[in-house]
């Protein structure tokens, strides 16, 4: 068994966990980064409002994700690219969250995806003032990035996991669970929360 892991990262049109507008993917093999992709993903009816904070978060409006394809049409591509994959993220709550959020507002199938949380991972790894994800990643070696940039943020996530595996001597993800105990998560299905400005405050800043 080796180091293999997609790292993934979500930005959100607003506050509901179904507003996805754009998603960042990074596949690690053997503990080193082999492919990586990004797209925009048009937020489905009703959860499609782009708020002001989030833009000024990510800057992407709406007129970026008119031509792009909805959840719908492109979560099949997520699931191709991660090929059975955990999933890592920073606070992986949130992205998996995203995950379950269009699934249920598009009346789609949530594949099992299981989960593992790079912030976690941080807190158990290193001893910072802050384990957001700039700091984190910063930590681990990873600068200079543009932060909420959806690869971006996904090439920090599996920077932080490299690192951190490296750190503990672990040689797989599951040595590096029981190192920091850290558990798996499983993708639950949940019905999306509605677009509300307070929000999606909390949730762009859990990073």
């Amino acid at each position: 068994m080796a180091l293999d892991f997609t790292a993934i990262d979500f930005e959100t049109a607003n506050g509901s966990s179904a507003s996805a507008c754009s998603v960042g993917l990074v596949k690690v093999r053997d503990g080193r980064i082999v492919d990586r992709t990004w797209w925009y993903i048009r937020p489905p009816q009703g959860h499609d409002a782009f708020l002001e904070w989030n833009t000024r978060i990510h800057g992407i409006v709406e007129t970026d994700v008119l031509d792009a394809l909805g959840w719908a049409e492109q979560y099949a591509d997520i699931v191709a690219f991660a090929d059975g994959d955990v999933l890592t993220a920073h606070n992986a709550r949130f992205d998996m969250g995203v995950i379950a959020g269009g699934c249920a507002a598009t009346g789609i199938a949530l594949h099992p995806h299981r989960s593992m949380c790079s912030l976690q991972v941080a807190r158990k790894t290193y001893t910072l003032d802050s384990y957001r994800l700039p700091v984190a990643a910063m930590a681990a070696g990873f600068e200079d990035f543009r932060h909420h940039d959806a690869m971006a943020d996904a090439e920090a996530c599996a920077a932080i996991m490299i690192h951190a595996a490296g750190r503990h001597g672990a040689t797989t993800l599951d040595e590096l669970a029981a190192s920091v105990e850290v558990r798996f998560a499983t993708a639950q299905h949940r019905a999306p929360a509605q677009p509300r400005p307070q929000d999606h405050r909390s949730m762009v800043f859990a990073d």
